[in-house]
């Protein structure tokens, strides 16, 4: 088994996500000791925003490559075939500004591909990534049970997996954690119980 650990956050220590996330691992690991763990840290070190070169390199064909799309294309593709050969995938993910970090975003980017990870039949769009289980540990420093602006950090990712193939995005969630001491506690110590669970 393959566990694909990926932290976004850029707050260090203080990170909640990363807290959680390193638990959700750590949680895998007992129950699959001979699980093999490939750590990504967007946050510390992130990948490069896409532009033409990267973006050519990654969706057209080998034959249209330009020399720069030739010599980009390997470490390209390697992000998307990291993420294939993993079989669970934990993914830290903070809500920043109602969304996730921007590093989480540019991988998340070079996931989407068409042919490979996604294509579009008589019946619209078919994912081809499934096989795979996803899991998020999810902080968020408000409350987004009870109104308030909407949130696009679970629900991208959420329908982001499910285009290409993977409709069952499980979310281990601590909110409310800029409410104080007391609160974030609590909220990490309720999103605990539940990675026992899994």
């Amino acid at each position: 088994m393959k566990i694909l650990h990926i932290d976004s956050a850029t707050t260090g220590a203080h990170s909640v996500s990363r807290e959680l996330s390193a638990a959700i691992v750590e949680h895998l690991k007992a129950k699959h000791p001979e699980a093999e763990v490939t750590r990504l840290d967007l946050g510390t070190m992130p990948l490069p925003h896409l532009d033409h070169v990267s973006t050519g390199a990654i969706r057209q064909p080998p034959d249209q490559h330009t020399d720069d799309m030739k010599v980009a294309f390997p470490a390209e593709r390697a992000v998307l075939d990291q993420f294939l050969a993993s079989d669970i995938v934990v993914i830290g993910a903070p809500m920043y500004n109602f969304s996730i970090p921007s590093a989480l975003k540019a991988w998340i980017d070079r996931l989407g591909v068409p042919g490979v990870t996604f294509g579009y039949g008589d019946d619209g769009p078919e994912g081809f990534a499934g096989g795979r289980r996803v899991i998020v540990a999810s902080s968020r420093g408000g409350a987004y049970d009870i109104g308030g602006p909407a949130e696009h950090q679970e629900t991208l990712l959420k329908d982001f997996f499910a285009f290409i193939g993977i409709g069952d995005v499980e979310f281990i969630r601590a909110e409310r954690i800029g409410f104080g001491p007391e609160v974030r506690a609590q909220a990490i110590a309720d999103a605990k119980v539940k990675i026992a669970a899994l």
